[in-house]
């Protein structure tokens, strides 16, 4: 045994006479002091989901079809907060916001187009800026046949086109302005623009893997052909 073993647990490694004298119980928590502990323990990782659910990751259900086939009706997944601190969507994310004509109703769309862009659909495709090669969206549920033709969209600073995946049946950019309108939450046809885009401080999460539907991790498939 070290010396500093003996130092540790008494001269020859053992508790002599004295030393038993002087020692004190040990004092036994009361069942006030246990409940307290359980409590306090419970306290602590309530904090840490809060804090998780509230700045880090964003638990959702879908409760529409706008983004079938991707993203399913009742599908639940998780999404990342932390992907946008410090910067903006890219073309092909699927991100959750807050709908521009409510911002208390929470959207889930693709981006298409990205600040300063010019975003034409020109017989069921899409264009950006002056590219000749439309986007290839594989990800699209069928045959996009509904509102697919005579939409430029000049994307403002610090804004953000979103389309769902379902286009067929879905609110997405192509009505807001129409909506806030109707709803009386724009003044006028000039003004309603404005509601057609989604501004950074309005995007909660990117969309990060679906775990309700079978598991599916949400990956950026936007590209050229």
């Amino acid at each position: 045994m070290s010396e500093e073993e003996n130092i540790n647990t008494g001269e020859n490694g053992f508790w002599s006479d004295e030393n038993k004298k002087n020692r004190k119980p040990e004092k036994q928590p009361g069942v006030a002091g246990e409940i307290l502990s359980w409590l306090a323990m419970v306290a602590i990782i309530l904090a840490i989901i809060w804090a998780l659910t509230h700045f880090v990751i964003v638990n959702a259900r879908i409760p529409s079809g706008s983004m079938e086939n991707t993203i399913m009706t009742g599908d639940r997944l998780i999404g990342t907060r932390f992907t946008y601190w410090f910067d903006g969507p890219k073309r092909g994310d699927i991100v959750l916001f807050h709908w521009p004509v409510d911002p208390d109703t929470i959207y889930i769309k693709r981006c298409i187009g990205l600040p300063g862009e010019t975003v034409t659909i020109k017989q069921g495709k899409i264009y950006i800026n002056d590219s000749k090669t439309p986007l290839n969206e594989d990800y699209l549920k069928e045959e996009w046949v509904t509102e697919n033709d005579g939409y430029v969209f000049h994307v403002p600073k610090d804004c953000y086109l979103m389309l769902g995946d379902n286009r067929n049946n879905s609110q997405d950019s192509r009505y807001w302005a129409q909506v806030a309108l109707d709803e009386g939450v724009a003044n006028d046809e000039k003004d309603a623009q404005k509601y057609t885009y989604v501004k950074k401080s309005q995007i909660m999460a990117r969309a990060w893997f679906r775990y309700k539907g079978g598991f599916k991790v949400l990956t950026n498939t936007a590209h050229y052909n």
